[in-house]
């Protein structure tokens, strides 16, 4: 029995470039290049203008690792030929981000304003001082600063201050009850 996802091909957008070269395979499109080394037991070919993933045996680890690969190597060309995008937003009085060359500076309620750097490969935009976008061709790097721009200031369940995923809901708490 292969793996649901691992079965189904990767279809390749025009204008996006797949090479494998055993067990190497990377990939070129317009917003990038990346590559990526797949698993022991996982093979993949290109025909035509689809990219086939399939596994060499039928052992657990095997498939596991399949659907795995299939995975990567999809968000790769999609990521590639259309890029990834995480949008934040900043919840509070007081609370703002500015663009700082490439980084941004946060006010955050705390002593001194927090400076983040972005990694090699993503690029923040900022359309107001109260929401930021993380932009990438790696969906998971893309993923990790947006978790790591959120972890300054979480937002809090009381008044949902603080920095949240825009597609976000906080669950609320009610306040303790006065006199």
């Amino acid at each position: 029995m292969a793996s649901h996802i691992g079965k189904l091909p990767i279809e390749i957008p025009a204008g996006v470039e797949v090479t494998i070269n055993g067990q190497e395979f990377s990939v070129k499109g317009p917003k990038g290049s990346d590559s990526y080394t797949i698993p022991e037991g996982v093979t993949a070919k290109v025909e035509g203008n689809e990219l086939i993933v399939s596994a060499n045996d039928d052992l657990r680890p095997t498939r596991a690792k399949h659907g795995l690969a299939r995975s990567i190597m999809a968000s790769m060309v999609k990521g590639v030929h259309e890029g990834y995008a995480k949008s934040l937003d900043i919840v509070g009085t007081g609370y703002r981000a500015t663009m700082k060359g490439k980084g941004i500076e946060f006010s955050l309620g705390y002593s001194h304003t927090i400076t983040v750097e972005p990694p090699e490969g993503i690029e923040f935009e900022l359309p107001n001082p109260n929401q930021v976008i993380v932009k990438g061709t790696d969906k998971q790097a893309v993923g990790q600063v947006a978790a790591n721009i959120r972890k300054l200031r979480a937002p809090e369940p009381y008044k949902g201050k603080g920095i949240k995923y825009s597609d976000e809901t906080i669950r609320r708490k009610a306040g303790k009850a006065g006199k």
